[in-house]
């Protein structure tokens, strides 16, 4: 994999002192304005886009100084940009739609008023693509040329490109049921593979875990049926990591603090060279009825305490992580 200058010093802008990225994402939209409508009994119509965007500079605010890097969208999240802490890096989301896509096949579009050049003169390090994808699917050629375009997109403008490839099951398979569990590490290895191609020109793939953790014996966090055991989950971590040719980084796909952290245990223990996280919802969730129904002021306290405290148990599991310089020369 090489590296130009220009890229090289945009990741070290988004990553710690050790070379590993510690990033907290707010970026959503749709599911955002309706989670916040939900914690009031609220339709979505009634959030506003000015309440969505103080919650996001609220958030960034109170948890970029113990991050390092943010991913924010520019929709409604732009006046959190100049709100980060000052050495926190900032990625920022160029695709429409985020894990809500409407469109047939869940084909990627991106954001029509901006560009990597324009999101760049805006303070961004790096520009970050969600892409839903799944292994057999008739759009996969015009997705896969999409990211060809946006690969080099970002390259002319300098900046990193984090891809976020999302698995789905075009049948409609529930994602978070033990049948989709099973199916999962062939899935997540085989799309680590394909886009850590250079053709694509990622320089940081955002990945699932290969496995569910929820379905894995001798979890922590283990709810049955056990779709794994833990030596058959490790292997899948240790399969995972092999696949990638390009650092990589875990994103925490919603799911609570203590299933997060439950995954990057078994992460450490299957030795993979993962080179950081990117989870916003893990870290913030659960102080969005604090917001809704107590106001910012309360919001900000929660942010204080329970936030950072939730970062910082994520950053803790980190010491296992490996810095992503060392993916360049493997």
């Amino acid at each position: 994999m090489n590296l130009s200058e220009a890229k090289r010093a945009r990741l070290e802008a988004l990553s710690n002192s050790r070379g590993v990225i510690a990033a907290v994402a707010v970026d959503q939209r749709k599911s955002l304005r309706r989670m916040l409508g939900g914690c009031a009994a609220l339709p979505d119509s009634a959030i506003s886009d000015a309440r969505l965007g103080e919650f996001k500079s609220a958030v960034t605010r109170g948890l970029s100084p113990h991050a390092s890097a943010i991913l924010v969208d520019p929709e409604y999240g732009a006046a959190a940009f100049s709100e980060r802490a000052p050495a926190c890096g900032l990625i920022a989301t160029y695709e429409m739609d985020g894990f809500e896509n409407p469109r047939p096949h869940r084909m990627l579009a991106l954001l029509p008023r901006f560009s990597a050049a324009r999101l760049r003169e805006m303070g961004a390090d790096a520009v970050k693509i969600l892409l839903s994808y799944s292994l057999e699917d008739d759009a996969n050629e015009e997705k896969r040329v999409l990211i060809e375009r946006i690969g080099c997109e970002c390259e002319a403008a300098g900046l990193a490109f984090f891809l976020e490839p999302v698995s789905y099951d075009p049948d409609g398979l529930d994602p978070r049921s033990v049948e989709y569990a099973r199916l999962k590490p062939h899935i997540v290895t085989d799309i680590m593979r394909e886009f850590s191609k250079d053709i694509y020109k990622v320089d940081v793939l955002k990945v699932e875990f290969p496995v569910n953790a929820s379905y894995v014996e001798g979890s922590p966090v283990f709810e049955g049926p056990a779709a794994y055991s833990m030596g058959e989950a490790l292997a899948w971590f240790r399969e995972a990591d092999a696949a990638a040719s390009r650092p990589y980084i875990y994103l925490s796909a919603g799911v609570r603090a203590e299933h997060f952290r439950a995954s990057l245990g078994m992460a450490a223990e299957s030795g993979s060279r993962y080179s950081g996280v990117l989870c916003g919802r893990a870290t913030w969730q659960d102080g969005a009825p604090v917001y809704m129904r107590e106001g910012l002021p309360a919001f900000e306290r929660w942010l204080a305490a329970e936030g950072v405290g939730n970062i910082q148990a994520i950053n803790a599991c980190l010491e296992a992580a490996t810095p992503w310089s060392h993916r360049l020369h493997s």
